[in-house]
């Protein structure tokens, strides 16, 4: 294949998500007329999928869909905060039972990017700086309230973000908060039911009995938690913010303000854009060390072209840290590329296919499927 042939692509995903439209989109822009979408519960339920080697095959999120996150979590109610350890392993199971193809997602990779504990491990060995976390690499187990109350104690953190080791979303994920006269707050999306069952809500609720915050914990801990030092982070407009930074092929391309009056800023429980502008205006001569940051975050993944890091500003814009580095955190909508970047006036899926086309005819030319540097050579 030529360097001005279009390639052939396939997206593993679910194919009626607006994911794999605006990607199957940005493909059709770029000149593709040959994308094929093999569905996740296939994949599930058929026991893998092959590609060809003239296709470059992209996975996209297996989320949003009743019947495939049944298949994965074996759980019927999709809003249930439960079952994410088993959700973990028959993803990767899935991932592992693709054969062939170009691949832009590496299995490796993605077992780590989906366990909290083993990214937060990977990202503090190659000196990104993360918030200090007791059970980083798995050092520390947590088996319910109890253990969460000692290794608080222990590591003298009396304000810590509580999240599911696989989880995704904000999904499980308690901000902690104690007083020295023993009171405290539990910050969270988790609703518990009459019936005693967990469930994500898109409404952030606020828990200070400990009986309530302890059987949320020991609910979730049979999953695997993660815990992490919580970061005061700076403000905008009077809102938390902090920042979702996308790099594709090695290099920050994207970048989107979050805020929100609560620590969680997802911007699906309430959370807002914020203005990118007046941010990086206050963070001045740092911002570039953001964005270095984020690359040197994505590198740690060097096989898998495309990750959303998510970035916490300390207060003072002295300081960065990596909260989360995210496999699937390209849902972005509406955004452009960095004006200075190499994928200005692009959208986050446009970026992908300018970057995997040119690895692609690389690839084809050396044998080597490099990803740093996904966009020398490419026209725009």
């Amino acid at each position: 294949m030529s360097a001005s042939t279009p390639p052939r692509w396939v997206i593993v995903g679910n194919g009626e998500n607006r994911r794999v439209g605006m990607f199957t989109d940005a493909a059709r822009a770029a000149g593709s007329a040959e994308i094929r979408v093999v569905e996740w519960r296939d994949v599930l339920s058929e026991g893998g999928a092959d590609f060809s080697g003239d296709e470059i095959v992209r996975l996209d999120s297996p989320g949003e869909n009743p019947g495939v996150d049944r298949l994965l979590r074996g759980i019927s109610e999709p809003t249930r905060v439960e079952g994410s350890a088993r959700w973990y392993a028959r993803f990767l199971d899935a991932a592992r039972s693709l054969r062939g193809g170009f691949r832009l997602d590496d299995t490796a990779d993605l077992a780590v990017l989906f366990d909290k504990r083993l990214c937060h491990a990977r990202l503090s060995r190659a000196g990104v700086p993360v918030p200090s976390s007791p059970t980083s690499g798995g050092r520390a187990s947590v088996r319910g309230w109890a253990d969460v109350r000692r290794l608080m104690r222990e590591a003298e953190m009396p304000r810590v973000f509580v999240k599911l080791a696989h989880g995704s979303s904000a999904s499980g994920v308690l901000a902690i908060e104690s007083s020295r006269d023993g009171r405290l707050r539990a910050t969270t999306s988790v609703e518990i039911t009459p019936e005693g069952h967990l469930h994500n809500s898109l409404r952030v609720r606020r828990y200070t009995a400990e009986r309530e915050i302890a059987t949320i914990i020991d609910r979730l801990a049979p999953d695997g938690l993660h815990l992490e030092r919580w970061i005061p982070k700076v403000s905008q407009d009077g809102r938390s913010a902090d920042l979702r930074v996308v790099v594709v092929g090695g290099r920050a391309t994207h970048a989107v303000v979050r805020t929100s009056r609560t620590p969680l800023t997802n911007l699906h429980l309430g959370g807002a854009r914020g203005d990118l502008a007046r941010f990086r205006a206050a963070a001045g001569e740092h911002w570039a060390t953001a964005l270095s940051i984020c690359e040197q975050a994505a590198a740690c993944f060097p096989a898998t072209l495309c990750v959303g890091v998510d970035v916490l500003p300390a207060v003072g814009w002295r300081r960065f840290m990596v909260a989360e580095v995210n496999a699937f955190g390209d849902l972005l909508p509406r955004l452009t590329g960095l004006p200075e970047g190499p994928a200005a006036g692009l959208d986050t899926y446009t970026a992908q296919v300018v970057a995997a086309t040119g690895r692609y005819h690389r690839a084809q030319q050396s044998g080597s499927p490099e990803l740093l540097g996904a966009f020398e050579g490419v026209s725009l």
